[in-house]
């Protein structure tokens, strides 16, 4: 097969694969179903578990960094779907002269492995 039958088969099928996977992006977008790879709010924020991590990531952060920065709760964040969940929380925490801040903090986590690792930390713009 000549190059330009390779390409012109290489074309036709990445715009058949396109074509079919666009109807069941569509239907989870509908449904409000986050993509694999694409990042969503998280809508209860309260979640224990979301507060739990939230927490979590201030203790991680002050371990490493030795700041005395302590959680107050998780505000709003997203979530995104890879093998396993990154997050983006954003978080209020108090700090060792009893500041209270906004908080970045990016984790990931994957629940079957029982990994979880503190990626970024930061103050919020």
């Amino acid at each position: 097969m000549s190059t330009r039958a390779l390409r012109l088969t290489a074309l036709l099928l990445a715009a058949v694969a396109a074509v079919a996977t666009a109807p069941a992006a569509a239907a989870a977008a509908r449904v409000g179903r986050p993509l694999f790879g694409g990042w969503s709010p998280i809508k209860d924020v309260s979640h224990p578990h979301i507060q739990e991590l939230g927490g979590w990531a201030v203790a991680e952060h002050a371990r490493r960094v030795n700041d005395g920065l302590r959680f107050g709760e998780v505000t709003g964040g997203e979530k995104q779907v890879v093998s396993g969940m990154n997050y983006k929380l954003v978080l209020d925490a108090t700090d060792a002269d009893g500041a209270v801040a906004a908080y970045v903090a990016f984790v990931y986590e994957q629940s079957w492995t029982n990994t979880r690792e503190l990626m970024s930390f930061e103050l919020a713009n």
